[in-house]
């Protein structure tokens, strides 16, 4: 599972590069990668502190620092 959580945490990493602040709900379908993945690398990532997160109304977006 560690594998698959880190091949999405890469995934994820390049998805933001390219294409900036986004939501988790985003970033899945675009991706293609399971919800509960995406879920799991932005805890990975967010751990790392490589991430920021922003909330505006009902919506949080999450951006590399």
């Amino acid at each position: 599972m560690a594998d698959k959580i880190g091949a999405a945490a890469g995934k994820l990493w390049k998805y933001l590069d390219k294409n900036g602040a986004s939501s988790a709900t985003k970033i899945a379908k675009e991706t293609q990668l399971d919800a509960k993945i995406v879920q799991r690398a932005i805890g990975w990532l967010a751990k790392e502190g490589k991430l920021s997160f922003k909330t505006k109304g009902r919506t949080e977006t999450i951006s590399l620092k």
